[in-house]
């Protein structure tokens, strides 16, 4: 299984509400793409931290990765969602099962 985590800064001056829409819009989108497992997001708590949301999904494999990455329902919530409110991203791919070939399904 691979877990995707992308953090992100977001633009100056986002009202606080706009974070709070981020969070539900990441869920109900993303849970809709069939090869997405699980969907996490979250705002930060510190604010040392400098980047102020986070995003993650669990696939299957590094193919399914890609797949999620090219689905149009993603597309659109990077364009809709991610696009309009971030400045920066991170991006960072784990392997949660050790020993297991995770670039295929």
């Amino acid at each position: 299984m691979v877990h995707h985590i992308v953090l992100f800064r977001l633009k100056e001056g986002l009202p606080a509400e706009r974070v709070e829409e981020m969070m539900a819009k990441t869920r109900a989108q993303l849970l809709k793409i069939p090869v997405v497992l699980g969907v996490k997001c979250g705002k930060r708590i510190e604010s040392s931290c400098p980047y102020e949301f986070f995003l993650s999904v669990d696939v299957e494999s590094m193919d399914k990765l890609a797949i999620y990455r090219e689905d149009p329902i993603h597309i659109k919530f990077v364009e809709e969602v991610i696009k309009p409110n971030t400045s920066e991203r991170l991006a960072y791919d784990f392997e949660m099962e050790p020993g297991k070939d995770v670039r295929y399904s």
